[in-house]
């Protein structure tokens, strides 16, 4: 039998950096479920009661707040309206979610140019 031989392996010289794909974005529906929950929880309702002032089943409103439905925006205009909110302030509070979710680090910071936006009804 021949005699193994270990060979030494030579370092590896550094890759120059990838960039990674950051994390993806958060899904809208998640964080519209996120904020009509934290809602409902902040009146003590139940789901049954919620969901029975919106018009809708108490199932539909569950999987709605997890983020498995993709809610109509009648949809939402009614749990909203359920829960005594207005479209604008939960798309306000979810549009301020997303932005913190998504904002850069401090040392990655980019000048950003805002530009005027107007909402078509």
């Amino acid at each position: 039998m021949a005699d193994l031989v270990p060979f030494s392996r030579a370092p590896r010289p550094a890759r120059a950096s990838r960039p990674r794909p950051s994390d993806p974005e958060p899904l809208w529906r998640h964080l519209v479920g996120d904020q009509l929950r934290r809602r409902r929880h902040d009146r003590d309702e139940t789901l049954t009661e919620t969901a029975e002032n919106a018009g809708v089943s108490p199932q539909y409103l569950s999987e709605v707040e997890r983020g498995l439905k993709e809610p109509s925006s009648e949809m939402i205009a009614a749990i909203a309206g359920a829960l005594d909110t207005s479209l604008i302030e939960l798309t306000s509070a979810v549009a301020d979610e997303l932005r913190q979710a998504t904002a850069a680090p401090a040392s990655a910071a980019v000048s950003v140019t805002r530009g005027t936006f107007a909402l078509a009804a």
